[in-house]
């Protein structure tokens, strides 16, 4: 039987959402000078914040999830590809793996609205429709221009971690491009208003 969808407190929700990857920050801030040793291994302070890091968001999602009876598939999606590159990070002592996760999850972002383009789709309006009534020419072009904004990113994730320091790829990943991709959402939700649909208007 589903589990049926409850409302919950926005901010207790952006807690649940953002917190983990704060404390991961936090954390990492806290023991990036140190080196630590498991059974005979050393793993550098990054490596040990990112084992921290696959619980803490687990935890968070399950209270969620508990919270509210559903999880989103990205939220699912994100989960796991902070397990899996997580797991590869520690099993492998190689921090490049958890590096490359950022790439990868834009990258597919960008290649599921890509195939869905190159079929006449907007996924995006199959997943959002319903919380951004607008017609289907504005869903087509945040489509498009989603498309690109997610491939710029995964681009720019490579430039960063294979070029900087771990200090400054973290401070990135944590606020630059969140920040980024908040902003051109915004942006995207001001320049499409002509396309935006009233709700009452049911001849739209």
């Amino acid at each position: 039987m589903a589990r049926q969808e409850k409302v919950v407190n926005p901010w207790v929700k952006q807690v649940l959402e953002l917190g983990p990857t704060l404390l991961f920050f936090l954390i990492y801030l806290r023991i990036r000078d140190n080196t630590y040793t498991f059974h005979g291994t050393d793993y550098s302070g990054f490596i040990v914040a990112t084992i921290v890091f696959v619980p803490i968001l687990l935890v968070a999602m399950g209270i969620l999830w508990k919270l509210s009876g559903k999880l989103s598939r990205l939220q699912v999606f994100t989960a796991f590809m902070v397990i899996f590159f997580g797991g590869l990070t520690a099993w492998f002592n190689d921090e490049r793996f958890f590096k490359m996760k950022t790439t990868i999850v834009y990258g597919v972002f960008s290649a599921l609205l890509g195939i869905g383009l190159l079929q006449g789709k907007s996924y995006l309006a199959y997943v959002m429709g319903e919380l951004i009534p607008m017609r289907e020419e504005g869903w087509m072009l945040l489509t498009r221009r989603l498309f690109l904004a997610f491939l710029v990113l995964a681009a720019a994730n490579e430039f960063v971690w294979r070029t900087m320091s771990t200090d400054l790829w973290v401070k990135i990943e944590t606020f630059a491009f969140p920040a980024a991709l908040f902003g051109f959402l915004w942006w995207q939700i001001v320049a499409l208003q002509k396309y935006m649909i009233d709700p009452e208007d049911k001849n739209a």
